[in-house]
């Protein structure tokens, strides 16, 4: 007679209790609401950002947006992901880290013949570079103990894009495929690496198109639910992907785009 398999508490599937979590962009936007998030679920948060006055102004919301009450605690430490020396400083300086999260990004909107070398090679250099520094340094040390969820951060712009927004797109496209195959190196290592590809969120890298009223209200009728997400709807996903609830999951996007990649959007045909 076999014994029955062991059944998890499922009341704590999503609990981070004990695990210490790393946001880097964790100062505003998407990174802000992911920190708050984890902390809230029981993690020990490191804002890593280079704006610190906006590290300290999130640590500063714990209280109020419920993050203390779940156990968790925020810390800010200043980080220049341009740098290696000082990404190679922070792993020295933070420890053991058991959940990373990469948000930072940037987009220059013009066309391709439009491009200087220069705006390439700043997109390139965060929103690849930047991931590439950050995942191998941190990674590391995750698979020497055989345990870790590492988050980057892709957008709807891997799938779909538009004129404007070609080296962007490319840089979130590659990115799925390098977290993709960071998984599959590290997953023998018991170290899980996934992607979130938001859709339109009302942050400071979307603020230009939210100024003006036409281009707003267009990306707000393109998606199924008829406007924008907000940065704190995209923070279950990064709790889903840092607990156990999602410890079979490794190498996926999760798409929270409020449908945007499902619909087509140019016509709606008459009843």
């Amino acid at each position: 007679m076999t014994d029955s398999p062991q059944i998890p508490d499922l009341s704590r599937l999503f609990r981070l209790d004990g695990r210490h979590a790393v946001v880097v962009g964790g100062g505003s936007g998407i990174g802000q609401a992911a920190a708050l998030a984890l902390a809230a679920h029981g993690a020990r948060v490191t804002i890593a950002d280079r704006d610190t006055v906006a590290a300290d102004a999130t640590v500063a919301l714990a209280d109020s947006a419920g993050a203390t009450a779940g156990g968790g605690e925020l810390t800010a430490y200043p980080l220049d992901v341009l740098d290696p020396a000082s990404v190679e400083r922070a792993v020295t300086d933070l420890g053991d880290v058991d959940v990373l999260v990469v948000t930072p990004a940037v987009n220059v909107r013009k066309r391709l013949l439009d491009y200087t070398r220069e705006e390439f090679d700043r997109v390139v250099a965060l929103n690849l570079g930047a991931a590439f520094e950050l995942t191998r340094a941190f990674g590391r040390g995750m698979a020497e103990r055989g345990r870790g969820s590492i988050i980057g951060f892709s957008s709807i712009r891997s799938l779909t894009t538009e004129p404007g927004q070609g080296v962007y797109a490319m840089t979130k496209a590659g990115l799925v495929m390098y977290l993709r195959t960071l998984a599959a190196e590290l997953g023998p290592s018991g170290v899980r690496v996934n992607a979130v590809a938001p859709g339109v969120v009302d942050t400071p890298l979307t603020a230009p198109i939210k100024a003006q009223e036409a281009w707003y209200a267009a990306y707000a009728d393109k998606s199924i639910l008829g406007r924008w997400g907000r940065p704190e709807e995209l923070a279950g996903a990064v709790v889903y992907l840092a607990s156990d609830a999602a410890s079979y999951v490794t190498g996926s996007v999760i798409f929270v785009d409020g449908g945007w990649t499902a619909n087509d959007g140019r016509f709606v045909p008459p009843s």
